[in-house]
């Protein structure tokens, strides 16, 4: 069950990110520049896809329509974050993070695949052809959770949820849980940090003194690959022994250590850039899984609530991280971006 959660977050999550590693190509159809090209990401993700809205993503020729499009599909990108809280109902305690390690592996998959297939597809076909790959893998995980998702029933059977008072009770939950809010703060500065590596990325290895194909940009994502497939491992073996701010700070530790080389050398050397993901990839997940972890034992019949204000803050900043990044680069280039990622 884990394994099909895992590829259901893969798959779903890809959409918001099959544009990074064509941005460049986006820009050329669409004869707008880099900066404005790379809105469509944050559009993505401001949004965080149906396959009603996925149709006219593959078919319009108008940037703005492109854009707004975007902006709808991540809207309704909703699967993986009901995965999540799902895994920490059925999973043991003592099994918690190895569980979730799956599906947040399952994520980071997606994520890397995503810019690897778009890569691929846009260097030998039309880069559209992504958006539509994107769409009938779409009805396939649709498919295969109708089949095989079990019934859950609901943890709340006698209580009247009101939508309209929903973001209230989520906003008091980070105001009344500290380790939410400190674990949703640590979310949002990790976030930062691994989207404005990855928008900025496509743009440095398309630019001199690199100036490589979609394809080769896109093999990058490749890079983190055995780092994420590991990580019910080393979740088992490291994270479910030690207390998660331990694994948060550790986490941490390689990422900084990582943005720090691949800014300083990586508009010279592609070493830089291969280092800082790896470690970012590294770092991220073991922030990631030990959070996770931590904050799933707060109110075990909130979970969901406590899962949607996490993520709001952590894809808060994405967003950041992306506009921010992308606003320095076009500002200052690589070395700009990469000390926001620094400050991170």
């Amino acid at each position: 069950m884990n394994i099909l959660f895992g590829f259901a977050s893969c798959f779903t999550v890809s959409n918001l990110y099959y544009n990074q590693a064509v941005l460049n190509k986006i820009a050329e159809t669409f004869n707008v520049t880099f900066e404005k090209a790379s809105s469509v990401a944050t559009l993505m993700q401001a949004g965080y896809c149906s396959a009603t809205l996925w149709i006219p993503l593959c078919l319009t020729t108008s940037f703005p329509s492109f854009a707004t499009i975007s902006f709808l599909c991540g809207a309704s990108t909703v699967t993986p974050q009901l995965m999540l809280p799902l895994v920490g109902d059925l999973a043991p305690p003592a099994r918690r993070a190895s569980s979730l390690a799956v599906i947040v592996s399952g994520l980071s998959l997606g994520v890397l695949l995503a810019r690897t297939l778009a890569g691929v597809l846009a260097n030998f076909t039309s880069w559209r052809n992504i958006y539509w790959f994107g769409l009938g893998v779409q009805w396939l995980v649709f498919a295969l959770l109708y089949i095989w998702m079990p019934d859950y029933p609901s943890k709340n059977p006698d209580t009247k949820f009101n939508y309209f008072k929903m973001p209230w009770q989520i906003a008091k939950l980070l105001a009344t849980e500290p380790l939410l809010l400190q674990a949703a703060l640590v979310a949002f500065l990790h976030s930062g940090i691994f989207t404005s590596y990855w928008t900025t990325l496509s743009f440095l290895l398309s630019s001199p003194p690199y100036e490589y194909s979609s394809v080769v940009i896109g093999l990058f994502g490749l890079i983190g690959v055995v780092v994420i497939v590991c990580a019910p491992i080393y979740s088992r073996l490291i994270i479910d022994r030690l207390v998660p701010l331990v694994s948060a700070i550790m986490g941490l530790v390689v990422e900084t250590v990582g943005v720090v080389v691949g800014t300083s050398v990586g508009s010279f050397n592609v070493a830089g850039p291969v280092v800082q993901a790896i470690m970012i990839d590294l770092g991220g997940q073991f922030t990631q899984i030990a959070m996770r972890s931590s904050i799933y034992g707060i109110q075990p019949l909130a979970r969901n609530r406590v899962n949607t204000a996490y993520m709001v803050v952590s894809f808060a900043g994405q967003l950041t991280g992306t506009a921010v990044g992308n606003r320095l680069y076009a500002q200052g280039g690589w070395v700009y971006s990469g000390a926001c990622g620094s400050e991170y």
